[in-house]
């Protein structure tokens, strides 16, 4: 298994593995992502028969939430065919974004996983991730200006 940063032209490779986790997403909107956000990481976990899992990684220099400073490297996604899960490949591709994140001075790293998502949560415990708090989304349409 290795873990290898995925390049622009490669990124077609893991469009099954991003849309099992983001039915909705594109490799379009990934790649506008990137146009805007220098400083972001996509990983790919590489077995014999190909790519196998993922990772994305931005640097984030707004707040936070539960971290103690700017910036913070956040794990934005990551996902691991079920056939290769419980084979170390998700704490690999976090270890090489964590080293990604320490070679460019960054002290924290931080993520975040809906609150029903149990398994993604253990996950995150068991690589170190420590829980700091829990938040519900609130929305309010404003409708059409006048």
């Amino acid at each position: 298994m290795r873990i290898v940063p995925v390049p622009l032209s490669g990124l077609a490779g893991i469009d099954s593995l991003r849309r099992a986790l983001w039915p909705d997403s594109s490799i379009e909107q990934l790649k506008a992502i990137i146009a805007v956000k220098p400083e972001y990481l996509v990983l790919a976990a590489i077995a014999d028969d190909g790519p196998v899992g993922f990772a994305e990684v931005s640097v984030r220099r707004d707040y936070v939430n539960g971290c103690d400073g700017s910036p913070v490297a956040f794990l934005e996604g990551i996902y691991v065919d079920p056939a290769h899960r419980n084979q170390g490949v998700a704490r690999a591709m976090a270890a090489e974004a964590m080293a990604w994140a320490r070679e460019r001075g960054i002290a924290e790293f931080a993520s975040d996983a809906l609150l029903a998502n149990q398994a993604s949560h253990a996950f995150h415990k068991a690589i170190g991730f420590e829980e700091t708090e829990r938040v519900v989304y609130f929305r309010l349409p404003l409708g059409t200006p006048a």
